[in-house]
């Protein structure tokens, strides 16, 4: 079966979808946290963070937001930045697919098309992502698109609404590297 998932920068016009599909607090929280802000998101805040204020990455021109398409709907999205300046060494983030959408593998598609992007064009040799513990779904997801423990980066814990909460750390390496 051909998948017909394409990657494409985000748009503009992709927030309000986007930030809909942040529908309660807890996965608002589950997706990013309390970086961007207080819940709700609203479309005009993320689209400041993503095309205008560099997704509050210190570097310049390291943050590279993706909506993910299929047959003209958009379905998922996520960003890629890099670590430190390091080319070889590439963080997916804001992971999110539509609520309607999940349950049918648009994660782990829409992340195995993002992991070919990022060893196949980008030529990295590694790409991190962090999940927080409890996010159960998210995790399986990862796991399933190959992501495994890292073996670099540590476990930490994040405060999130004065709760604590561990981000467990995944990593995948350039399988034409090994």
């Amino acid at each position: 079966m051909e998948d017909n998932l394409i990657l494409r920068p985000f748009k503009e016009g992709d927030a309000g979808k986007i930030v809909s599909w942040l529908s309660d607090g807890e996965t608002y929280f589950m997706w990013g946290g309390n970086l961007i802000g207080n819940y709700p998101l609203s479309a005009d805040r993320l689209t400041e963070v993503y095309l205008y204020e560099n997704g509050l990455c210190e570097e310049a021109d390291n943050f590279y937001p993706l909506t993910c398409v299929d047959g003209g709907e958009i379905v998922g999205s996520f960003i890629i930045r890099y670590i430190k300046g390091n080319p070889g060494l590439l963080r997916f983030g804001w992971v999110i697919v539509d609520n309607e959408k999940r349950g049918m593998h648009y994660g782990r598609r829409m992340l195995e098309a993002g992991l070919r992007y990022a060893f196949d064009i980008l030529k990295a040799e590694k790409v991190t992502l962090g999940v927080y513990e409890p996010n159960i779904r998210a995790y399986k997801c990862y796991q399933a698109a190959g992501f495994v423990k890292s073996a670099e980066f540590e476990d930490h814990v994040e405060n999130i609404d004065g709760e604590e909460i561990k981000v467990v750390e995944l990593e995948i390496k350039n399988p034409l590297l090994i």
